[in-house]
């Protein structure tokens, strides 16, 4: 007999991972050039010239049996120490490394995160549009999952629906800003409210409701201010993954941040390390610790999303589309043009066009458009997205 959970979820594929292959395959027919594949977030544009310099520098002139062997669990002091320092230059706080946990991307820091903080009964809530894989992750953890609705206008938050789910079993909010699939960023003012809320309902209920905050997108703006999550709240942790902003998602390396103000923190910092130690996380890639800490800060070039972002916002609007132009990240969320997204992500793939129904983001009737491709894949694809409208009318 083999456990239920894992089987399910090795058995019932991602959608995401399912149409990336699907697209893989249908090149392999048609031709690449011939098929409009916007299925997967896997960064288009090459990491910065710095990162390239770095690793070569490091493995130049460092003692090779240091920098490809273990690091302590934590990770690598001083790369710990140079993301810190890069934080409290950026946010105007007092990190050090003893606040940071270095993990294998921002799947294995919410991991530790859910792990180390559920206890038998907790409840998490997601906000939707959310990561499919955040519902995995905390299921996994054994918690128990609610989904907050969509607000569609401007994907901010449904404050009456989240003031009704929060119950004494609420142990933490999972948040996503800027936010994968919709692009939006939740604005000052609604992580005020927010803050507000969870500080009366953990004196209410007498324990800390926590916020974990998803942020790999962090640096992937398009004008818009991302603001700092513990600024409003003492009790949220920060889940980094550099797979994005340097573009090195194969290297898979990230970090959970536990600032001094999350009540017991040196408590909480514990039972994340553990968590990684009980999910068999011996320590994150020891190269690009020390690499992504060196180029910390520092970002692939974003001109190329911010023009493949107004290549699709202005040619799906005069398409016909309803489109909530994003804030940030390289992903556009636009209204189906039937009720059914599945539906309609089949009408779209019979073109060769491949878009993610909202669905499993917790939001039927929109389609996720990743827009990190080269640039002349949307110029190309853009009369078929055309076309797709046409059929409707």
């Amino acid at each position: 007999m083999l456990p239920e959970y894992p089987l399910n979820l090795g058995t019932a594929r991602s959608a995401i991972r399912e149409l990336f292959e699907y697209g893989k395959q249908r090149a392999a027919v048609v031709g690449a050039e011939n098929v409009f594949d916007f299925s997967i977030g896997n960064p288009s544009v090459p990491p910065p010239a710095v990162l390239n310099e770095t690793a070569q520098e490091l493995l130049l002139h460092e003692d090779p049996v240091a920098l490809h062997g273990y690091t302590v669990a934590p990770g690598d002091a001083d790369a710990r120490s140079l993301i810190a320092a890069d934080l409290n230059r950026r946010f105007g706080t007092d990190y050090g490394p003893q606040n940071l946990y270095m993990t294998v991307g921002a799947a294995a820091a919410l991991c530790c995160c859910f792990h180390g903080l559920t206890c038998p009964g907790d409840e998490f809530i997601l906000f939707a549009p959310y990561f499919p894989e955040y519902a995995v992750f905390l299921q996994g953890a054994g918690a128990k999952v609610k989904v907050i609705p969509p607000e569609i206008e401007s994907f901010q938050i449904d404050f009456d629906a989240l003031e009704a789910a929060i119950t004494e079993h609420t142990k933490g909010l999972v948040l996503n800003s800027p936010n994968n699939p919709s692009g939006a960023v939740y604005s000052a003012e609604t992580l005020r409210r927010l803050a507000d809320l969870l500080r009366d309902r953990s004196a209410q209920y007498g324990h800390p409701i926590y916020l974990i905050s998803d942020e790999p997108y962090r640096e992937i703006v398009y004008g818009a201010a991302v603001p700092w999550l513990p600024d409003f709240y003492d009790n949220a942790l920060v889940c980094y993954s550099y797979s994005k902003s340097l573009s090195i998602p194969g290297e898979r390396v990230g970090y959970v941040l536990v600032p001094p103000t999350v009540e017991d923190w040196e408590l909480v910092y514990a039972s994340v390390a553990g968590a990684g130690r009980m999910l068999g996380y011996v320590n994150a890639p020891s190269l690009f610790q020390r690499v992504a800490a060196r180029c910390t800060g520092e970002t692939a070039d974003l001109s190329v999303y911010a023009e493949n972002r107004r290549l699709l916002v202005d040619g799906l609007r005069s398409f016909g589309y309803h489109v909530v132009e994003p804030a940030g990240t390289f992903y556009l969320f636009p209204r189906t043009l039937e009720p059914d997204a599945q539906a309609f992500a089949r009408r779209a793939q019979e073109l060769d066009l491949l878009v993610v129904a909202g669905d499993g983001f917790g939001c039927p009737g929109h389609v996720r458009i990743s827009f990190c491709v080269p640039t002349e894949r949307i110029r190309r694809a853009l009369p078929v997205f055309e076309k797709l409208a046409q059929s409707y009318k």
